[in-house]
């Protein structure tokens, strides 16, 4: 079906209104008309300066792009960074503009000075690109990872250790490579570690840290473009309090807080079991069998002959028992090292 509503409202003439007989209709009809024609004429110059400023915009991006791919010895890579941060907002505030022209665009009603114009031309503002991204193996992105941290941990810690969102804003503008997926993964392991130490506050401190750089991934991700791009869209909109963006942060912040007391307790009991194992391993007799599980499988009046280390007991509670059981339950203590078959004689 074709949707015709958008011909509904076309002003086809300047002279279709009846009008009073006391109204100076031709004047009433140029007076119209002229009017329309210095709305366009007003949104022709909106346009035009919109286009300058794109132009401007692309110039001095081209310009900062090749100062920062060939620095020189004079050059001051905090104000290019601090332009970069500018030229950001200026590009944000371009596309706002933009969005902002074509919706009155399309509201506009049509009419005889521009209904056979061309309706498909208008300007487009590239937006910052997105990083590269390219189909890694599992093993090549653990490669990766050890090299970003190897390369970035420092800043990456004291990142982490940044309380208010004006402070952890100016640090990565100034420090945009740490706006990946590398510095989240790394700071999640930071946490469940600090949980495991028994740092509770400190985890806490530095989960706020985390959740911030995923919600930095995540908005990259909604608007399909460079995380380092998104880091003052991010501060900008968390500091702005919307109720709901704040309690969506908020909520992900405990949720997050509360998975990470659970992988710590999980990991603590998977480290005692593998000490567990260990030590268990350490244990075994010649035979592969553990001395202590052999031990308590014995029967009580064993038991008690080697926990005495009395060998005459030993000697007399085996006479005294069925030919069959001693034979299995000494060849146990042999295999788990409990007792070695002639032992004094050896030495």
């Amino acid at each position: 079906m074709v949707d015709y509503s958008k011909w509904k409202d076309i002003e086809i003439s300047d002279d279709e209104d009846d009008t009073h007989p006391n109204i100076d209709t031709p004047s009433l009809f140029r007076w119209r008309h002229q009017a329309r024609l210095e709305r366009m004429a007003e949104k022709q110059q909106e346009l035009d300066r919109l286009k300058r400023e794109k132009e401007e915009y692309d110039r001095q991006v081209a310009e900062l792009k090749g100062k920062l791919k060939s620095p020189d010895e004079s050059t001051d890579m905090s104000k290019l960074k601090e332009a970069l941060n500018l030229l950001e907002k200026k590009g944000e505030d371009l596309v706002k503009k933009q969005k902002e022209m074509e919706k009155k665009e399309k509201l506009e009603p049509w009419n005889v000075d521009t209904i056979s114009s061309d309706g498909f031309s208008k300007t487009l503002i590239n937006k910052p690109a997105k990083r590269d991204s390219e189909d890694l193996s599992e093993e090549e992105k653990e490669k990766r990872m050890k090299e970003f941290v190897k390369k970035h941990e420092a800043n990456i810690k004291k990142y982490g250790m940044f309380k208010h969102f004006d402070d952890s804003r100016r640090f990565l503008m100034e420090h945009p490579e740490l706006a990946c997926e590398d510095t989240a993964n790394y700071l999640v392991v930071w946490c469940i570690n600090l949980e495991m130490e028994e740092k509770g506050e400190l985890m806490s401190h530095v989960a706020h840290q985390t959740i911030c750089m995923q919600f930095i991934l995540e908005l990259a991700k909604q608007l399909d473009r460079d995380p380092r791009s998104c880091i003052s869209a991010f501060f900008h909109r968390i500091q702005q309090a919307e109720p709901e963006y704040k309690k969506a942060f908020t909520d992900e912040l405990e949720g997050f807080k509360d998975r990470v007391r659970k992988r710590a307790e999980q990991k603590l009991e998977q480290l005692m079991k593998e000490a567990e194992e260990e030590e268990r391993q350490a244990r075994l007799g010649p035979g592969g069998l553990d001395p202590l599980e052999v031990m308590e499988s014995l029967p009580e009046e064993l038991k008690k002959c080697f926990e005495s280390q009395d060998v005459q007991l030993l000697q007399d509670t085996i006479a005294k028992m069925d030919p069959e059981v001693a034979t299995h339950h000494m060849k146990r203590c042999v295999d788990s090292g409990l007792w070695v078959p002639d032992a004094n004689k050896k030495e």
